[in-house]
């Protein structure tokens, strides 16, 4: 059997960057073989191992075949006569589709090399539009690498375009749009992922909540950039860098302004309660990809009282208090950390402000260790009971976030 590295643990050594995982292609084997050479088999749908010592995947070199719609809709056949060249083919991107022997030489029959040099996204063969997921995938890959100045090859776009015509991204099932999608949003520049969807008009069709954002005009003195769907670009990647890898603060950052776009026309371009008509379409949007508990919950949080977060220093203390509750934040320290992260981006994700200062989080920060340090003991032993006991406990939250407010400088923000 020959043995090769592949993918993206060659993809990165060769763009310089961290190889995290490796996987391993085998040529020329069979399972039998390889369970007597110490191997454990894993794979479900087609023959994977893992290794002995290392747990890293070797799969066996196979070729595919489309035999239905959507992404299960493959045939998989793998046996000792299939070439290295004919597992490569089958993969998405030339990128991807180079596989290193032993001593370090480079098998490359689709140019991924010359690709990686001119910082290109390119498909391997037309059998890319067989998989709608592989359309995701060039998104994704546009939020990792669009820092190093990779850009989609035209007629891989064309052949995406062509995905969206036909009707496959209609058979994408939501739990693998949400995996992309949060992979996406943990990539350093995730406004290129909304981007690639929106120019091959999968946008529409898997986000229309975010795609209806586009030419909906914002208040120029506020919005230097108008559009909100420039707005939302720039407060996806003010997040990425405020939160590197963090795709909780991202998805807040996605879905916080989507009551824009239901902003009545004749009010335009202002947006007068657009944080309670976004809390429809957020739900919506994270029923329709079944995102986790958390990321429905903070979504919805931020999409309601961003507001509130940047006009901290304006709001009385029982408000703050409210805001505290809402979250859950005397519990739970972390959400406010995310929703905090998450409006500081909407502040930053403007033309001119991608440095500008938010005091309102150290502020809240303090009216929430204020509010936490309010403890029961006191109440109780004044011989309160019950109910008593926690509106004391309020009354003392309150004070204690007043004491704070009374010392906020006049000139902040």
């Amino acid at each position: 059997m020959d043995i090769y590295l592949v993918g993206g643990a060659v993809r990165d050594k060769l763009l310089g960057r961290p190889v995290v995982d490796r996987d391993w292609v085998v040529v020329g084997a069979t399972p039998e073989a390889m369970l007597e050479a110490g191997y454990k088999a894993v794979g479900k749908d087609f023959p994977v191992f893992l290794h002995g010592e290392t747990k890293e995947e070797y799969a066996l070199a196979r070729t595919e075949r489309k035999t239905g719609r959507g992404y299960h809709g493959f045939a998989f056949h793998a046996d000792p006569t299939v070439t290295v060249e004919q597992d490569l083919e089958r993969r998405d991107l030339t990128i991807n589709a180079i596989a290193e022997r032993d001593d370090g030489t480079l098998v490359d029959p689709f140019g991924g090399v010359r690709d990686i040099e001119t910082r290109t996204l390119r498909h391997v063969s037309p059998a890319f539009a067989e998989d709608p997921v592989r359309l995701l995938r060039v998104a994704r890959f546009a939020a990792r690498y669009a820092p190093l100045g990779f850009t989609v090859a035209d007629e891989t776009m064309g052949l995406m375009r062509q995905i969206v015509e036909d009707g496959e991204v209609d058979h994408l099932v939501p739990e693998r749009v949400w995996a992309e999608t949060r992979k996406a949003l943990s990539e350093p520049m995730p406004s290129a992922f909304v981007r690639v969807l929106r120019e091959c008009g999968a946008l529409r069709v898997l986000f229309p909540e975010v795609d209806a954002l586009y030419g909906v005009p914002q208040r120029p003195e506020f919005h230097p950039e108008v559009d909100t769907g420039i707005h939302l670009e720039l407060v996806l990647d003010a997040a990425a860098k405020l939160a590197p890898g963090d795709a909780l603060v991202g998805w807040c950052a996605l879905t916080h302004d989507l009551g824009k776009a239901l902003t009545p026309a004749d009010v335009l371009p202002r947006h007068i309660m657009h944080e309670q008509r976004g809390i429809a379409p957020v739900r919506e949007l994270s029923a329709r990809l079944k995102v986790p508990t958390e990321y429905a919950f903070m979504a919805e949080m931020v999409c309601k009282h961003h507001l509130n977060a940047h006009m901290a220093f304006e709001l009385k203390p029982t408000t703050v208090l409210r805001l505290l509750d809402a979250l859950g934040a005397l519990r739970r320290s972390e959400r406010l950390e995310t929703f905090l992260l998450a409006c500081m981006a909407d502040k930053r994700g403007r033309l001119g402000s991608e440095t500008a200062p938010y005091p309102q989080a150290d502020y809240l920060r303090a009216c929430r260790d204020a509010a936490a340090a309010v403890t029961s003991q006191p109440f109780v032993a004044q011989g309160l009971q019950g109910p008593a006991i926690g509106e004391a406990m309020k009354k003392a939250q309150v004070q204690a976030i007043a004491s704070l407010a009374r010392t906020v400088p006049d000139s902040a923000p």
